[in-house]
């Protein structure tokens, strides 16, 4: 079962073109989710990440690779990218059979999941991390590590038990570990080379304040947006004046489908507190400066933008009942 696994997962990351310098950290890797529902049914999702931007999918009901960039093949030829697609759809298949016939042997029981991730990080110093790890029903299962498997600390008897027969198997070592330190940075050098525009762009965030439901009397629920914005790396913070709020409270940085990010920070105050506190955030695109929001200029924001559209609508509405009267005046 996990031999063809982990064999043809590395097969995803063939490629025979050469290395160059890396001028920054890239950080590509596979991920595998295969749900196990029952000894006859299985589900299969597979995806391909350059840095925390999603470069591959999977159809499972068609058995293919999905390119969702215009550069996503990197600098692969489509005669690779068939073998690719061919290796992995007969990976998934072999899977399936396997781990139903191994299932009651390593003591899986149904429903179960398997997570899969592959990759390699590229620095400028010329040193590349590779990695492969396993999971089994959301934790940590196995690594491979210096030419062998090995089960990840806190794991049962039955990760000690599939790392030893994984490691019978020479020719599989050895191939994992190729693939996933020479030719994966050699792929994922060609991705990045291939997609560099749209990795190194920069988008300014917007940031606005509103306020969330009470938390309880007296108190009240800061909330700070943040959208739009490109990398996903950001800071964000309540402050007092210079004064960092300990309190404040950090959503998980969510994609938009235009692939920039949003993120919601809170931060619970008693109402008579509030005056004077601010949003800060930091981001690439910015300059080095920091936007800042103070709470409480919003809501004269609001009120500016009242003002003015107030009277718009107003002279609007009186411009078209005057025209209208005309156009009754005018008919004899």
């Amino acid at each position: 079962m996990v031999p063809l696994q982990l064999t043809l997962l590395a097969a995803l990351l063939l490629g025979t073109h050469s290395a160059q310098a890396v001028q920054e950290p890239i950080l590509f890797h596979v991920i595998q989710i295969t749900s196990f529902v029952n000894e006859s049914w299985a589900q299969h999702q597979g995806s391909g990440w350059l840095g925390d931007i999603q470069t591959h999918g999977w159809d499972n009901k068609s058995g293919t690779i999905v390119f969702l960039h215009p550069w996503s093949k990197g600098n692969f030829s489509n005669e690779e990218l068939t073998d690719l697609e061919l290796l992995f759809r007969v990976y998934l298949i072999g899977l399936t059979r396997e781990s139903q016939e191994y299932a009651s042997q390593l003591h899986f029981k149904y429903p179960f999941e398997v997570q899969v991730t592959a990759g390699c990080e590229l620095h400028s110093s010329d040193v590349t991390k590779a990695f492969l790890q396993a999971a089994y029903q959301g934790s940590d299962f196995l690594s491979f590590q210096n030419l062998s498997w090995v089960p990840s600390p806190g794991s049962d008897s039955k990760a000690q038990s599939v790392c030893d027969l994984l490691n019978q198997y020479e020719a599989i070592k050895e191939t994992v570990q190729r693939l996933i330190t020479n030719t994966c940075p050699q792929f994922a050098l060609g991705l990045f080379d291939a997609g560099k525009v749209d990795l190194q762009k920069q988008v300014r965030p917007e940031a606005w304040l509103s306020s969330g439901p009470s938390p309880g009397p007296g108190r009240l629920l800061l909330v700070c947006h943040v959208s739009g914005f490109y990398p996903k790396p950001v800071w964000v913070m309540w402050m007092q004046g210079e004064q960092e709020q300990p309190d404040t409270q950090r959503s998980d940085v969510l994609p938009h489908a235009d692939g920039t990010w949003y993120l919601r920070v809170t931060l619970d105050v008693a109402a008579r507190e509030a005056a004077g506190l601010s949003c800060r955030v930091r981001h690439s695109s910015l300059g080095g400066h920091d936007m800042v929001i103070y709470w409480g200029h919003h809501l004269s924001m609001y009120l500016i933008l009242l003002a003015v559209i107030v009277p718009l609508i107003l002279l609007i509405v009186i411009a078209l009942w005057l025209k209208k009267r005309c156009s009754y005046e005018d008919i004899p």
